[in-house]
């Protein structure tokens, strides 16, 4: 086991955020202070922002067209697996189109009045950010819809006969929502939304260059084949990247390493328990249960999570996507398979680790 210096370790620092809470009102707004972070690189601009290269190019052009028309840009609806940059995104939005940003999430704005709130200190042209906006409250939702379409709010005030309405205009604004179930979302939502975009899963190249990119900033060096063998580990997502170079460059600045090699990354792999091509244990576990079924027979979702000890939906968003794009997963009507095709390699995989 390799041995820590405790008197050469550098903690790193974390993010620093502010939290904003308005008093009378549950809102709660998860903005970036002025001070850089020292935790992470994180890209400012378009230039810096890596991957994506189609989607920032139409991006492009509807925010050269707000510009050039001088009018408000369309709301934003980005979809994707979670971890592939959809907030970094909205933030270099912000700073393209010179505007303020506000950022909150779904589960966050548990009434109407917090979302009034939010919509009323909002500045002309400002960007309203709302990670998984699918898990929006009804309520809350329809309130919405006025803010999007109308540029104003209805409020009941009263109750019984003496009840009536009043509309409170709000600023023009640009709602950025960002989802990882698109499924989820209502119809009358998914519609006032008048750009929708797509993230894809990265490429092991531009991932190499997004690790790069977090080891520069540390001021450690790292080679090309180092930066691609830490890619292939990342199941095609910057935060898992990220996250795994985090772990390398801790790794190497306890063991007093200035530069990252392919024999550092292997060490560092073996100590954190980092599996071939990105698997986990968990996935592994998932694995065996479907390899054992016999004459693979489908295995019900539930049946999976009952027991491997994880949540239905954990297992559907973090470790089955990984599975079915490498291969080893199929969906059927009755269940969840092994496919034929990966039943060696699974064979291979299971025996190595002893699960």
């Amino acid at each position: 086991m390799t041995k820590v210096n405790q008197k050469n370790y550098t903690p790193l620092n974390e993010i620093f955020f502010e939290n904003t809470e308005k008093e009378n009102e549950n809102e709660i707004i998860k903005k970036e202070t002025a001070k850089e972070s020292l935790h992470d690189f994180i890209p400012n601009s378009f230039n810096e922002y890596i991957g994506q290269k189609n989607l920032k190019e139409r991006l492009f052009v509807y925010m050269a067209s707000a510009k050039k028309r001088e009018q408000t840009l369309d709301h934003i609806l980005l979809f994707g697996p979670p971890g592939l940059g959809k907030t970094t995104l909205a933030t270099i939005i912000a700073k393209e189109m010179n505007v303020n940003i506000k950022i909150t999430s779904g589960p966050v704005l548990q009434k109407s009045g917090d979302l009034v709130a939010i919509l009323s200190n909002l500045k002309s042209n400002d960007i309203f950010f709302i990670d998984e906006i699918h898990r929006l409250p009804i309520t809350v939702e329809e309130t919405l819809y006025s803010a999007m379409e109308q540029f104003k709010i209805d409020i009941i005030i009263g109750e019984g006969p003496s009840a009536r309405t009043i509309s409170l205009p709000v600023p023009k604004f640009t709602l950025i929502g960002a989802t990882t179930k698109t499924g989820l979302l209502s119809a009358p939502l998914r519609s006032r939304f008048g750009i929708t975009e797509k993230f894809d899963w990265y490429e092991i190249d531009e991932l190499s260059k997004i690790i790069e990119q977090t080891v520069n900033f540390f001021s450690i060096k790292i080679d090309n084949n180092s930066a691609l063998k830490i890619a292939s580990l990342s199941r095609g997502t910057p935060r898992i990247a990220k996250k795994l170079t985090r772990r390398i460059v801790d790794y190497s600045i306890v063991n007093l390493k200035k530069e990252i090699n392919i024999n550092l990354v292997k060490e560092a792999m073996n100590f954190f328990g980092i599996i071939d091509e990105g698997l986990t244990i968990t996935d592994l576990k998932i694995l065996k249960i479907l390899f054992d079924r016999p004459n693979n027979t489908p295995i019900g979702i539930d049946a999976i999570s009952s027991i491997i000890g994880e949540e239905v939906e954990t297992i559907e968003d973090v470790y089955e996507p990984f599975l079915m794009q490498k291969g080893f997963v199929e969906r059927t009507p009755r269940g969840r398979i092994l496919s034929i095709s990966k039943r060696l390699e699974t064979a291979d995989l299971l025996n190595n680790f002893k699960i």
